[in-house]
């Protein structure tokens, strides 16, 4: 007889992740990767490039699911290392208190932010980083702005799903004055 307990951790399948995506709130982590100077003062933010699913290129952040039975702080490290690679030593604070809960709906205007795939509850930090970032996985490229860049309007529109609003209270978050 199995222990109660006993749990498998892993990946749903395409099916099962889709059905469980139909009928409840997905949790994920976000990050704000940013190089902060000696005094913690943001310097700059790093942006991925993506591509799309539609071939859209577009500005986000390091994002991810936290998987069944995965502490957030290591989902948070995963992620990190999935999109920047295993040598960008990231800071994760030591209180995992987000500087924000992004809620995604996959219908768009209840909240600024909108993932027509699901509903997603997104746990947001700030985490510096100070080691040599190369993207992975699906981004293209890393690039990092100043502050001032990063608050500009013209770059927030890059960012589909809201994160544009999310990096603006990311911003706001760590000090930077619009």
């Amino acid at each position: 007889m199995s222990d109660m307990t006993d749990t498998t951790p892993g990946w749903l399948t395409t099916d099962e992740l889709e059905m469980a995506r139909a009928r409840m709130p997905i949790l994920y982590v976000e990050a704000v990767p940013v190089r902060v100077d000696d005094s913690g003062e943001v310097t700059s933010i790093g942006l991925l490039l993506r591509i799309g699913p539609d071939g859209t290129v577009s500005r986000t952040l390091v994002s991810g699911r936290v998987l069944h039975h995965e502490r957030v702080r290591d989902a948070l490290l995963r992620h990190l290392e999935k999109d920047l690679g295993p040598v960008a030593l990231p800071r994760v604070p030591a209180s995992l208190q987000p500087f924000t809960v992004a809620e995604y709906f996959p219908t768009a205007g209840i909240t600024p932010y909108h993932d027509p795939r699901q509903h997603a509850v997104s746990l947001a930090y700030v985490v510096p980083v100070a080691g040599d970032c190369r993207p992975r996985q699906d981004a293209l490229d890393l690039v990092w702005f100043s502050p001032q860049e990063a608050a500009s309007p013209a770059l927030q529109s890059e960012m589909p799903g809201g994160h544009g609003v999310l990096l603006k209270q990311a911003l706001a978050h760590v000090g930077v004055v619009f």
